[in-house]
């Protein structure tokens, strides 16, 4: 399975809260226009921009509607996000992600 991947100059991948900040500032929009609108507060929104807070599915799903953004991709994102820096706090990490894909896999049969 293929994913889009956003581009920023000089990075090649964007967190989720980047992404949501890029394209608010291309809509020249402030966070709390945004925050208003999917009605949030405008300082969780922050955290959620600077990869502070984790965004919920429904914040995600609000977000993407808003912001006119793929939910799909925002929402691969946003999990991928939470497992990278999950993993990060750990040693091992590429290990660690050969066995979660092998788990994946497996669980994946039974479901």
């Amino acid at each position: 399975m293929t994913f889009f991947v956003k581009v920023k100059k000089n990075r090649t991948i964007l967190t989720f809260g980047e992404i949501i900040r890029d394209q608010r500032e291309s809509m020249n929009l402030s966070i709390r226009d945004v925050a208003i609108q999917i009605n949030i507060d405008p300082s969780l929104l922050g955290k959620i921009e600077r990869n502070e807070r984790p965004p919920t599915n429904e914040q995600i799903e609000l977000l993407a509607e808003y912001l006119k953004l793929n939910l799909n991709y925002l929402k691969i994102t946003a999990i991928s996000d939470q497992v990278v820096y999950k993993v990060l706090e750990t040693s091992n990490q590429m290990e660690i992600l050969k066995v979660a894909e092998k788990k994946v896999k497996y669980l994946k049969k039974y479901k």
